[in-house]
């Protein structure tokens, strides 16, 4: 009897790659809104 508890189709311990991409899409946003400022402060 063996039992697929940790087979490499079944991450557990891992988010969804939905989450893993929003979380990419967020911080490229932080990163670009943070250069936005400091371009704007720099500039002026």
């Amino acid at each position: 009897m063996s039992a697929p508890e940790r087979g490499p189709e079944e991450p557990r311990y891992e988010p969804p790659p939905s989450v893993g991409k929003l979380l990419i899409w967020f911080l490229v946003f932080m990163v670009a809104a943070l250069a936005v400022v400091l371009g704007g402060v720099y500039f002026t």
